[in-house]
């Protein structure tokens, strides 16, 4: 499958700042990939090297088979972009201000509206932006990022300022995109929510690509433990459960739970152990590494001097 979006070795100086050093990646149709890191990690220079608003300074960049930072990028009509921060005329009414985003990109101005209703400021449509809150403009800009159903949509930090059901309705709309083949890039802090959804993690870190894969690809190159919670009918008042070996790591949990840490070669045996005839186990509940812990362990493998 070719690439919407080929990046390779690509490098940004900012004066004697390397804010990007050497990352490369493809991005296929359909895929929706979060991009990690902190704050100074490079994930906003690389969005907007693949707008052409930045050239790099070494490497290669080509979206949609073209190069973003050429004179002549037609591809650019088929791209969607939510900053972090947006900022829209205060004059303007939320109605006005799609129309116009909507004739920028030469999409129908009806169809562009009505995306204002899936964002929920359809009620709001009329008010000038001066009124708007903080919530209000986030959902605007993701209104003027949908428009023209974008091939490639790159999204910085989009739900900041959304409540937890417009949350939910942003994420319908991107993941419904993402299944008709429109590339999402989502770049985020809130974890949680990408390890839910994001097929596709890229982690950043200073600048450089530390790790890309998905969560099941990226827990096998961590090899951190899985928690593994048996709930026991007859756990004794102190010490360990009969069955557990001693060298396993513990801790009880409430009256009747031992939560235990399985490295992936000890996760089948423990488990065979813990559900064996006469442990009166009620329940048995996996907890692999979540996204949170991904990170901070390819962040620390990431410092460690080479």
């Amino acid at each position: 499958m070719s690439a919407t979006i080929h990046i390779a070795d690509v490098i940004k100086h900012y004066g004697r700042v390397e804010a990007v050093k050497g990352v490369s990646f493809d991005l296929a149709a359909g895929e929706m990939v979060a991009l990690i890191g902190h704050n100074g990690a490079g994930k906003t220079t690389l969005m907007k090297m693949m707008l052409g608003l930045i050239r790099p300074t070494k490497g290669t960049i080509a979206v949609l088979g073209e190069n973003p930072a050429a004179g002549e990028f037609s591809s650019r009509r088929h791209l969607g972009y939510l900053p972090e921060n947006v900022s829209f005329d205060a004059a303007l009414s939320g109605r006005e201000t799609q129309a116009f985003y909507a004739r920028l990109k030469r999409e129908p101005v009806a169809q562009a509206l009505e995306l204002l209703d899936i964002v929920g400021l359809g009620a709001a449509a009329k008010r000038r932006v001066n009124t708007y809150s903080k919530g209000m403009r986030q959902r605007l800009g993701l209104a003027q990022a949908l428009i023209g159903r974008p091939r490639v949509l790159l999204l910085d930090e989009p739900t900041s300022g959304l409540d937890p059901e417009l949350r939910q309705t942003f994420y319908e709309v991107i993941q419904k995109l993402a299944a008709e083949g429109t590339t999402v890039l989502l770049s985020s802090h809130a974890l949680t929510e990408l390890e839910e959804r994001a097929g596709r993690v890229i982690i950043m870190n200073r600048g450089l690509k530390v790790a890309d894969g998905t969560l099941d690809e990226l827990r096998r190159l961590a090899r951190l433990p899985t928690r593994i919670r048996v709930k026991i009918a007859d756990l004794p008042p102190s010490g360990p459960p009969s069955w557990l070996p001693a060298a396993a790591s513990y801790r009880r949990v409430n009256g009747h739970i031992v939560e235990i840490d399985a490295t992936p070669n000890e996760k089948i045996e423990l488990l065979r152990l813990a559900t064996a005839d006469g442990t009166m186990v009620e329940d048995v509940e996996l907890i692999p590494p979540n996204l949170d812990e991904l990170y901070a362990h390819f962040l620390r493998h990431a410092e460690r001097p080479q």
